[in-house]
């Protein structure tokens, strides 16, 4: 099986001591549970929805072929909200909906297709109430075409792990406690399981 994974600094691991982030933890998880898996970690730091709808099919048709075991995972929308040059959210809220709808539409018409929700950016109350709303929002475009959707954001928000190991560190990325918090909420999904079955 071959997995690409879509998204942002938080897709990358930026800030994990280990480099491994969720993404390099859960796929490590699943192969010691003897899952065959050939990994695609495609995070960039600093993406925005943008970036990536203009992006990932390019990326994907590179390293998946037709007929093959093959899936995609998607996490992004912090970017999309964090706080741009003119303190305004760097994607407007239109643009932000058109492109995770444009996503979720193209994407599992391809290929089987999962989204982890946006995470949190740490004490910026006016972006986390952008974030709150997007990661409900994009919920509600998965479900209509039929992409199962994990929103990590209400969990992580409030957790004093991830705030801590962000204070610790540049002051938006976490540590590898929280990689790992958030790989254990993606192994213990039905959805991401009912790959390996």
């Amino acid at each position: 099986m071959k997995i690409c994974f879509f998204g942002d600094s938080f897709t990358n691991g930026v800030g994990d001591d280990e480099c491994l982030g969720w993404v390099g933890r859960a796929c490590a998880h699943q192969r010691k549970a003897g899952a065959d898996l050939t990994v695609y970690n495609l995070g960039i730091r600093g993406n925005t929805s943008a970036d990536i709808l203009g992006r990932w099919q390019q990326e994907a048709r590179a390293r998946m072929a037709a007929g093959e075991d093959a899936k995609l995972v998607f996490s992004f929308g912090t970017n999309d909200c964090a706080k741009g040059e003119d303190g305004r959210a760097r994607l407007a809220q239109n643009d932000r909906l058109k492109n995770a709808r444009a996503i979720l539409v193209a994407a599992p018409k391809l290929w089987p297709t999962l989204f982890v929700g946006p995470l949190p950016i740490a004490g910026d109350l006016v972006a986390n109430k952008r974030l709150s709303d997007l990661s409900r929002q994009i919920g509600v475009f998965a479900k209509a075409h039929g992409v199962e959707y994990l929103d990590v954001f209400t969990h992580m928000h409030t957790n004093d792990t991830w705030q801590k190991e962000c204070a610790d560190g540049d002051g938006v990325h976490p540590g590898s406690a929280s990689y790992q918090a958030i790989a254990d909420m993606v192994c213990a999904w039905d959805a991401w399981q009912s790959w390996f079955k």
